[in-house]
């Protein structure tokens, strides 16, 4: 059977040369891939794919591969100028910079290029999309989103005869770590995060996880696969989860519901003059019976509903290099079978500029935490706030009493009403002596 299988490679079309930037766990992760699966790949792509140049910050560093059998070059743009490459892989990251210049150079002198990148995508994936096209070279970016979980190919291809009604998941498995530990420990979030740094789940400097940025990096590009229209990234609505306290996971169980950073974006119709998208990464309370309230650890998970097909879930591992690099190579098999389709799932020209949904629109109900003084009235002055701007309060609980002149918490949850009331009852309690910290606004969902 090996024989055969190594006639049939053999007998395959010229091989797919490929250039790697990049020699991260992720880039080394796709060098062991095509090393390991090579045979099966070729079968799958129908011609072989090879490395035949790298480049990365320092030429000298041990990365745990053999390196000797490529061209190594330090200027890693130089990698779209070789006249012995088909396919440059981007894995060095950042929106601008060497990515981005890299990006613009292969597109345009008509290579094809596959990324990881999805800061560089949610921010240039349009201009990017339009090189693309003119040269007629493919973009590809599976693994920018949700590591090695087909959800580009699932919502691109999969459920391309459907009209996509909305899309909300878990896109950051940092976070999501962190809450589920602390979830299961009770332990608070500064302590947890130190454990995930530890673990190698959170960076030195994990900002961009924990305030919700990555997450909007991927429900952006999600958003415009899903729902045709351009990529709007600077429209998202960005929480993270720094302001979590373990008294919020606890009242949060106590209700029936676990909190999770979710990404959710919806495409509608407006009154006349185009659709409106909602796009927000946030915590959420979510009803311990969804699929969502299931995922733990590090996983990511997306739901897409549509108007067809009803929910479709992804799960899987969100990040990693075996994940990430199978993502990877897995659009280079695309390449290499000349499967060529728009980078963002229509024409540019055919994407919709649709304007920001305003939030206050959306009916939903909505667990609120107050950090408070210890004296009388604070409460009354609350539920007078709420109900002069029209909020039906469903719950409402004092956790604890310190002693004299410390602080307490307050928690409600609300009856489903306009976000745009809660807004109006938050602005009448914006300043007020009895606030020691602003409120906590964590959505719903169903």
């Amino acid at each position: 059977m090996a024989e055969r299988d190594k006639g049939n490679v053999n007998d395959m079309a010229q091989a797919l040369r490929i250039a790697l930037a990049g020699l991260g766990t992720v880039g080394t992760g796709v060098i062991n891939l095509l090393a390991e699966n090579g045979d099966l790949i070729a079968r799958r792509a129908g011609r072989p794919l090879e490395v035949v140049a790298v480049s990365a910050r320092d030429r000298h560093k041990d990365r745990g591969v053999d390196l000797s059998p490529y061209a190594w070059v330090d200027d890693m743009t130089e990698l779209a100028s070789r006249d012995d490459i088909d396919v440059v892989v981007e894995l060095v990251g950042g929106s601008d910079g060497p990515a981005l210049a890299l990006a613009r150079r292969s597109l345009g002198a008509g290579k094809a290029f596959v990324t990881a990148n999805k800061a560089m995508v949610a921010h240039h994936g349009m201009e990017l999309a339009s090189l693309a096209e003119k040269a007629g070279a493919p973009l590809r970016f599976e693994a920018a989103v949700a590591g090695g979980i087909p959800v580009i190919k699932g919502l691109a291809e999969g459920a391309a005869a459907n009209r996509i009604e909305s899309i909300h998941g878990i896109l950051n498995g940092t976070c999501n770590y962190i809450l589920t530990e602390m979830e299961a420990t009770g332990r608070d979030f500064g302590e947890v995060l130190k454990d995930a740094q530890d673990l190698g789940y959170a960076e030195a400097d994990p900002a961009f996880d924990i305030e919700g940025v990555d997450a909007a990096h991927k429900l952006a590009i999600l958003a415009a696969i899903g729902f045709g229209t351009r990529l709007a990234f600077d429209s998202v609505e960005i929480s993270g989860i720094t302001c979590i306290r373990a008294a919020d996971i606890a009242q949060a169980g106590a209700l029936g519901y676990v909190i999770r950073l979710i990404g959710l974006a919806d495409c509608v119709a407006g009154e006349g003059d185009g659709h409106r998208l909602f796009q927000r990464v946030a915590p959420c309370l979510v009803p311990r019976g969804h699929p969502l309230a299931a995922v733990t650890g590090a996983t990511n998970a997306v739901v897409a509903k549509g108007n067809f097909s009803g929910p479709l879930l992804f799960e899987g591992a969100g990040a990693g290099d075996g994940p990430t690099a199978s993502a990877v190579v897995a659009d280079i098999i695309d390449i290499a079978r000349s499967n060529v389709a728009p980078p963002l799932s229509l024409p540019v020209d055919s994407l919709e500029a649709a304007k920001p949904a305003d939030p206050g629109n959306r009916v939903n109900r909505a667990y609120i935490r107050f950090t408070v003084a210890d004296r009388p009235g604070v409460l009354a002055e609350i539920a007078a706030a709420m109900r002069d701007a029209g909020v039906s309060i469903e719950s409402l609980i004092q956790q604890g009493r310190p002693e004299e002149g410390g602080e307490v918490l307050v928690a409600m949850v609300t009856h489903e009403g306009p976000e745009s009331a809660v807004s109006r009852a938050l602005e009448m309690l914006s300043g007020s002596p009895s606030l020691t910290e602003d409120p906590l606004v964590m959505r719903l969902i169903g």
